[in-house]
């Protein structure tokens, strides 16, 4: 498929610089696929949607502190985007990371932050990326926290704020390591997920570090072409057999957001019997995927000829899809990580 095929006219107007007062006052656009049926709703009616028995799967990674700001020995500003944390025997607080500008970084650069947090420049890989070593005289943690912005996406033309510290997570995050919210989740409240499970909803967690990749852009032609970048997944062992039990009972296994969708996809992909409960995914999902575990999918809005949107294409079809955004767009709804919302069922 051509990579022309994903692409839209979007005004900058509709794309959301900041988040709503409240979580779910977003509004929601239902998709039925059964019958192209389109719906408008308020995120907090999502209830309206769902049902007794329903499988309800969230991501609870939490977004860190990932950017940074330092100097190099000779006094070049660099900026540091943390990407994941590598596990190397014998050596603590290594990341991927990217670093701008990279021009003139070479192993051995070493950066220095406030708070006498410092790194050094220990590797490249052959996608561009760094591996760094962070050091600092205490907790290493504890100093990026307070060193570290949180990494708001490019299309926000603003710096983060306080504001973005709370409301770029969701209510439900716990387990540390994304670089990009999860931001389907960010529409619920605590108060919303217990009127869900009163009506008789299985709420279930899983975790899925949001990396660079998933907002990489798409630079090949035909997207077949396209490789993604792996992001770390973990399902617990009882959260698969409540879903795996779910889907044989007939149960509606829906998931909240691409990448809750991609770790389920992904674990099963050489089977029900023979899961992968604990690692890396690198699963394209584009138009022609047959999905195996996922029936409804609650996503926001993505941006063009993105992997995202290639994701939904597949999930809905790609014309319905691209008829959906068209629809959003003339009706005013708020676009991306702290826009407005839809449902496919």
């Amino acid at each position: 498929m051509k990579l022309e095929e994903f692409d839209y006219n979007l005004p900058e107007n509709l794309i959301a610089q900041y988040p709503l007062s409240m979580r779910e006052q977003s509004r929601l656009i239902i998709f039925h696929r059964s019958s192209n049926k389109i719906e408008h709703s308020s995120f907090s009616d999502i209830t309206d949607y769902l049902k007794k028995g329903d499988i309800l799967l969230l991501n609870d990674t939490r977004v860190i502190p990932a950017r940074l700001f330092g100097r190099k020995t000779t006094g070049g500003k660099v900026e540091i985007l943390l990407l994941h944390k590598l596990e190397i025997q014998g050596m603590d607080h290594v990341w991927k990371c990217m670093v701008k500008p990279s021009k003139s970084i070479k192993v051995g650069t070493a950066i220095h932050f406030d708070m006498e947090l410092s790194a050094e420049i220990i590797g490249k890989s052959e996608s561009g990326c760094w591996d760094i070593k962070i050091s600092a005289p205490d907790r290493v943690e504890e100093a990026l926290s307070k060193v570290g912005i949180i990494p708001l996406p490019p299309y926000i033309k603003r710096d983060a704020t306080a504001l973005d510290r709370e409301r770029y997570q969701t209510v439900f995050a716990r387990k540390e390591g994304a670089v990009a919210a999860p931001t389907a989740g960010l529409h619920f409240t605590n108060g919303l997920l217990k009127k869900i499970r009163e009506m008789g909803v299985i709420c279930l967690f899983i975790t899925l570090h949001t990396s660079a990749g998933t907002f990489m852009p798409v630079r090949t032609a035909e997207i077949e072409k396209h490789r993604m970048m792996p992001e770390y997944f973990e399902i617990e062992q009882e959260t698969f057999d409540t879903v795996k039990k779910g889907k044989s009972d007939g149960r509606r296994i829906i998931a909240v957001g691409s990448t809750t969708m991609r770790a389920f996809e992904g674990s099963v992909m050489h089977g029900w019997t023979d899961p992968c409960l604990k690692g890396y995914t690198d699963l394209f999902i584009y138009p022609g995927y047959r999905f195996k575990v996922i029936d409804g999918l609650v996503t926001n809005f993505h941006l063009p000829r993105s992997t995202l949107l290639m994701l939904v294409s597949a999930f809905a079809g790609k014309d319905a899809t691209l008829n959906i955004y068209s629809e959003a767009v003339k009706k005013g709804y708020r676009f991306y990580s702290y826009g407005d919302a839809m449902m496919i069922v």
